[in-house]
């Protein structure tokens, strides 16, 4: 299975005034211009099949919809969602097509985490990028592997 981690592009600062309003918060122009690079990049490997689970925040809705597909909107990958509520939206390591999350740190980093070392580990994904892991199932044990890194500052 295929599991390809995105994290949102970058977004406006979190105001001091009104910090309850985290989800509200929207891209930057850069972050416009990250997020449809990669979804330029995505979009020519990504096949058609793919599953895509965007949470709920204003940043990542925007950062999906650089892709041009329809995708569904699921609570557990807010801000503040844990790395098996993720894997469970996902169908880890189940699903037949491959699913496309775009979600928010630390949560990302710990899952790439999780399924790279086995470990809950505090690793960091950068704004706007990608992580694309596959996990195979060989003699009964499941093997992840990083299959690609990419940071929308190199497209």
């Amino acid at each position: 299975m295929d599991l390809i981690l995105w994290r949102h592009a970058q977004a406006q600062l979190l105001s001091a005034s009104a910090p309850s309003d985290d989800l509200a918060r929207q891209l930057t122009g850069k972050g416009e211009r990250q997020a449809e690079r990669m979804a330029a990049w995505l979009n020519q490997r990504l096949p058609e099949m793919t599953r895509i689970l965007v949470s709920p925040a204003q940043r990542t809705q925007q950062t999906a919809r650089a892709l041009g597909r329809s995708f569904k909107t699921v609570e557990s990958i807010a801000p503040g969602g844990c790395v098996d509520e993720l894997l469970q939206a996902a169908r880890w390591p189940k699903a037949r097509d491959p699913v496309l999350l775009v979600g928010h740190q630390p949560t990302l980093g710990m899952l790439a985490a999780r399924l790279l070392t086995g470990q809950d580990l505090s690793w960091s994904i950068r704004k706007g990028a990608v992580w694309w892991l596959r996990g195979t199932e060989r003699d009964g044990v499941l093997e992840v592997v990083l299959q690609a890194v990419q940071s929308p500052d190199f497209l």
